[in-house]
């Protein structure tokens, strides 16, 4: 009896360490899911914000002709793409994009003051295209801050925390719009 006795224990433990490892692997798995799910986010939104900068200097010369007095606002819209063409790093993009989309409400706002730019087709393709891509913009924004909201809570909830811990993983941050973005667009006469 006691031999059988020791086997018993031994398999239950052998078994419990099993499901303990596997437990832990799956929670390994679980966060570079999320992690890498964060990185693909960022990809998808930097894939429409390459679209949009390229789609600028065509919505800069069909406006040009018109806008004579709404320089600064082309010039502006011109130095963020290029910022944005330069940009390393998640955050120098997203302060680009943030000048990018508040220079944009400005053109499409001031554009109405231009009946014969609204009357241009050139203009209102490019217009309609772009406002397109904003709209994309805005839902893989939502989706990517939604993968930094599920990944930050994980990383901080027990046990996950322990393997975030020994992964060095830390908080990822959540993509912001600039306060000037929240502003409504002044258009003067």
């Amino acid at each position: 009896m006691a031999l059988g006795f020791v086997i018993i224990i031994a398999v239950i433990v052998v078994l419990f360490i099993i499901g303990f490892f596997g437990y832990f692997i799956s929670i390994y798995n679980a966060l570079v899911r999320l992690k890498n799910d964060i990185k693909k986010a960022w990809a998808n939104i930097d894939v429409l914000l390459k679209q949009r900068t390229d789609e600028l200097p065509k919505l800069i010369a069909s406006v040009k002709g018109y806008m004579k007095h709404e320089k600064d606002t082309l010039e502006a819209l011109t130095k963020a793409r290029t910022d944005f063409m330069n940009a390393k790093t998640f955050k120098d993009k997203a302060a680009a994009d943030n000048v990018i989309s508040g220079a944009l409400k400005t053109i499409f706002a001031v554009a109405e003051n231009y009946p014969n730019l609204k009357a241009n087709e050139n203009f209102m393709q490019l217009q309609g295209r772009i406002s397109g891509l904003e709209n994309e913009l805005a839902d893989r924004r939502e989706f990517y801050n939604d993968s930094v909201n599920t990944y930050n809570i994980r990383i901080h909830s027990f046990p996950d925390m322990i393997m975030a811990g020994m992964l060095k993983y830390k908080d990822e941050e959540m993509f912001k719009v600039a306060e000037a973005d929240k502003q409504d667009v002044k258009v003067e006469f």
